[in-house]
This record gives structure tokens, sequence and C-alpha cells, in this order.
């Protein structure tokens, strides 16, 4: 019986040949901006956001889908949410409640709409960068995309909510006056970098710190109620004014979130009087929202930095 010949093995030559010359390649670093010094490195961090572009586009795509995967209406609830609450303030508060402000669910869902777009940003971003260990640990990309995608899926929701507002306006608005429709895109531009910087921070933070999660619940929580949503900020300033806490007011003022809120109310809502108390803000909020906007830059380049400090040891923390 004639032995079988043992089926000629593969050469290594070419294998070997390729490896070689894909060590004599000159070597490339990744995430150059980790070592360079701190006061350096935020316009090329820019640009490499410019140049994934299109990947980021993709984790904005991945986040609406995430969020409204397996529904029937899908995209729909961005829409229906808000005027589902729209309807039960104006039940729930302007009927059932008969609160002296006309028409104040308006004036509430003014507020709400800045507010819901500030806490899905800091909600989403803070868990961004675990919840995408994975991705991570494979390929490179720049990491600010992981909470630039969630700032990008949150403005889409955002613009939903600001289309039922406008429309609850058009409708039910006759009672209105002195609304500032301009302050509107004042108040988005200062509140865009301010959240943005957050959300930058709490992502690079909770990798290390994962308490930083169950932390901004809380912070938020608080921050809700020192921020005039619920109620007029002029009759809390007059109130401080009268117990001789001015340095209170200064404070009071000097939350960001506060200004973003009392623009949008008097670009939407504009002004009310209940006869006894000037229940809106008197200060020129335009100056202060530029004043914002400038803070919220200089923010925004520290919290870059510090990301980019952070993220080298993103895949070692994971």
């Amino acid at each position: 019986m004639a032995s079988r010949t043992p089926p000629s093995q593969p050469t290594l030559a070419p294998i070997q040949a390729r490896v070689a010359a894909i060590e004599r390649l000159p070597m490339e670093r990744v995430n150059a901006g980790a070592d360079a010094p701190f006061w350096r490195g935020f316009g090329r961090a820019v640009r490499e956001v410019y140049e994934y572009r299109e990947l980021l586009l993709n984790l904005v795509r991945k986040e609406l889908k995430t969020r409204y995967k397996d529904s029937f209406l899908g995209f729909l609830w961005s829409l229906l949410r808000p005027m589902f609450l729209l309807a039960v303030y104006y039940v729930a508060i302007g009927k059932f409640l008969g609160i002296p402000f006309p028409l104040f669910p308006i004036f509430l869902f003014s507020g709400l709409v800045a507010w819901t777009l500030f806490t899905d940003v800091l909600g989403g971003c803070t868990g961004s960068v675990v919840g995408n260990a994975g991705l991570i640990k494979k390929v490179y990309f720049p990491r600010e995309l992981l909470p630039l995608s969630v700032v990008g899926a949150a403005l889409v929701n955002f613009a939903m909510q600001v289309l039922v507002l406008v429309a609850a306006v058009l409708v039910f608005g006759g009672e209105l006056h002195g609304q500032r429709p301009w302050l509107l895109p004042l108040a988005l531009v200062a509140m865009l970098p301010f959240m943005t910087a957050c959300g930058l921070f709490l992502a690079a933070a909770n990798v290390s710190f994962r308490d930083v999660e169950h932390l901004i619940e809380i912070v938020l929580l608080l921050w809700f109620w020192t921020t005039p949503i619920v109620y007029g900020v002029g009759g809390v300033l007059n109130r401080m004014h009268q117990s001789g806490l001015d340095w209170m007011a200064k404070l009071y003022l000097a939350n960001p979130m506060a200004n973003v809120v009392i623009g949008f109310q008097q670009a939407v809502y504009g002004d009310y009087h209940d006869g006894t108390t000037q229940q809106t803000f008197q200060g020129d909020i335009a100056l202060r929202l530029v004043v914002v906007t400038a803070g919220s830059l200089v923010l925004l380049w520290l919290a870059q930095r510090f990301f980019s400090r952070a993220q080298g040891n993103f895949a070692q923390e994971l």
C-alpha cells in the first residue's frame, strides 16, 4: 500500500517579509495629547474631532436608535412625551391648582425644556465612556466623541420639545406679552459650551470614581431647586433684597443655569406682574448670557484639557 504524502506546508517567508516591512515603518504616536503640556493641545483635539465627524454622526445615530430600540413609535416619542407633559401641566397646575400665573404651564415648560436638555447631557455623558469600554479597548478614535454624541442626541430631543413649546405659545399665548424671541438662541449658545464642559469632566471623572454617576443625581436635584423653573425669579430676588441678603442674590444669579432658564422664560413667556411683585428678572439678561457664554468657553477648554490628561488611563481603568 502506497504511503500518503503529507501536504506541503505553506511557506512563512511572505508573512515574515510583511511583518519585517511593517516593523520598519516609523511609529505613529496615538493620543499624543495625554503627555502634552496641560496648556497646549486643545486645537489639536478640535481638529481630530472634526476629522472624525462621520464617526460622531454615526455615534449620534446609535444613541438615538438605542433609546428607542424595539419601540413601535420610535422617534415620535420625542414629540409625544413633551406634548403629554405640557397637557398634564395645563390641567393639573392651570386648572386644578389654580396658580395665579396666566398660562403657568407655558412658563414652567419653557424652563423645563432648557433643564431637560441640561440633565440629559450630564446624565448621559457621565456614563458614556464607561458604557463603551469594549469599543475603547479595541480601536483608537478621539474619546471626546463619546460625550459629544450624547450632546448631539440630546439636541435632537430638545428640538422636538421646542417645536411643542412654540406650538403651545401660538395656540394659547394670547395672554402673554413682552416676549423676546431672540433671547432663545442666545440662551442656547450660552448653555451649549457649559453643559458640554460639564459632560466632558463627568465622563472622565466617572472612569476612576464610579460614585460620580450616583452623586450627580443628588447634585442635579439640588441644582433644580436653586434654578427658577417652578417659581418666578423676581419674587425670590425681592425677598432676598428686603431681608438684606443682597450677597445671596448675587450668588443665586451666579448660577449659569439660572441665567439660561431666565433667558428661555423671557424669550417664550415674556413678562408677568401679579399686582404686588414683579415675577420676572429686571436686569439685562442678554448681557448676563454673554458673560455666561464667555465663562463657559473657558470652562470648556479646561474640561477638555482635563479629559485629555485622563483618557490615557481609560483602557487600564476599564
